[in-house]
């Protein structure tokens, strides 16, 4: 069943990326939408290594770029260079062509550095110096990004975080976990030595079949009460757009086929609401993103179609 086949990777990335089960899953979920993931947590927590591994266990290639504030658009998205032999310049390719793009810190990165991944992580190109280059898909976006409270960051806007299917937090090992990590598990040796569980195409299959799963007319009535919702009940400055209605409806989507199920039910929003919604919706009062319980009580609030 294809529900054990992903149990087995979640699995095999869990056993470097220790007491993780939940948030690999969502990531899991988040890539076979062919959404983006932002993750956003304090250094040192296991985002770079859980990036890594899961690229290396779905056979994907992978690349990492490390922002900073010095970085240029080029930097990530290639340069022309002149050869001299030649007379002709050459494009030399920059990180972004990859399947798996690890941005570590991508809040350390000038604004227009950030917004260079904008057209890459929307139509799965890039355009330099006025020509288009397709990326070859799969392509996945794994962003990290440190806390605004630590120095030299700088916020993303809107328009790049509604870029990102999901965000979610890792979080401190649980105190089981965290012993086998101060053991030494989950090392770099372990990170070599994981083995790739699929194959890039089957990757791409499992994104096109999910697009199909199939959506009936009592779950969309339910989607929409909850967008609406979010537009309507007076603590949310902003409701979801459409593009936001999207996210879920495919977070839902791939949740349910990753469960074993050809179509979506309520309970698969309410396992990616959060995930999906949460960086999206921001408060009436102070314009601050809304807290966790505010957006749970949204399914209390939503009659669920009968």
């Amino acid at each position: 069943m294809m529900t054990d086949r992903f149990e087995q990777i979640v699995e095999r990335i869990g056993a470097v990326v220790l007491g993780k089960h939940p948030q690999i899953r969502l990531a899991l979920a988040c890539l076979f939408a062919r959404g983006h993931l932002l993750i956003e947590d304090m250094p040192g927590i296991g985002k770079t290594t859980l990036a890594k591994v899961l690229a290396r266990c779905l056979g994907l290639a992978f690349q990492r770029v490390q922002f900073t504030s010095d970085m240029l658009p080029g930097d990530v998205l290639g340069v022309s260079i002149f050869d001299q032999q030649s007379g002709r310049f050459y494009f030399h390719p920059g990180p972004v062509f990859t399947h798996v793009l690890l941005v570590d810190e991508i809040n350390r990165a000038m604004p227009k550095t950030q917004s260079a991944l904008l057209e890459a992580m929307e139509e799965e190109q890039v355009t330099v110096e006025g020509e288009t280059r397709l990326l070859q898909p799969p392509f996945f976006v794994i962003a990290t990004q440190n806390p605004l409270e630590y120095a030299g960051t700088f916020p993303l806007p809107e328009s790049q975080m509604d870029r990102f299917l999901m965000r979610i937090t890792v979080g401190y090992p649980d105190r089981e976990a965290e012993k086998s990590i101060l053991r030494g598990a989950g090392t770099q040796k372990e990170l070599a030595s994981v083995e790739a569980a699929m194959t890039k195409d089957e990757v791409s299959e499992i994104q096109d079949e999910i697009g199909r799963v199939h959506l009936s007319d009592a779950f969309l009535s339910y989607l929409q009460d909850i967008i609406a919702h979010t537009r309507n009940a007076p603590h949310f400055h902003a409701g979801l757009s459409p593009r936001g209605g999207i996210a879920l409806s495919m977070a839902a989507r791939s949740w349910a086929y990753m469960h074993g199920r050809d179509y979506a039910i309520p309970e698969d929003l309410k396992a990616v609401l959060l995930q999906v919604a949460g960086h999206r919706l921001r408060s009436a009062k102070d314009r601050v993103e809304m807290p966790e319980n505010r957006i749970r009580s949204i399914f209390e609030e939503v009659d669920i179609p009968v």
